[in-house]
């Protein structure tokens, strides 16, 4: 089994990877949407990523291009957790939280 990556790197692709993906993670968790546990969660799972090193590339040249927001890469281990807190953020303009 590989040993989880550092906190800090994975910590600090988490939110750029948000910040690529149009996921406001302060809001996300002022509407419930993000606990501790899940934000705990997502840096584990980014930790557990046997090749962080593709979504640095994939964030480098989001960062380069000035890309909008767009969709987590297949290879992020947060994908399906970035799509839900923007469902709950698209939901969030209609609803006050």
């Amino acid at each position: 089994m590989k040993p989880l990556g550092d906190v800090k790197e994975h910590f600090w692709l988490v939110q750029r990877m948000a910040r690529a993906t149009g996921t406001d993670l302060d809001a996300a968790q002022d509407c419930g949407a993000l606990t501790v546990e899940d934000w705990s969660a997502m840096v584990t799972r980014c930790r557990g990523c046997t090749g962080p090193e593709g979504c640095r590339d994939w964030l480098d040249r989001a960062e380069r291009a000035e890309v909008d927001p767009q969709p987590a890469p297949g290879i992020c281990m947060n994908r399906a957790a970035f799509a839900r807190l923007g469902t709950a953020q698209d939901r969030k303009e209609t609803v006050t939280c």
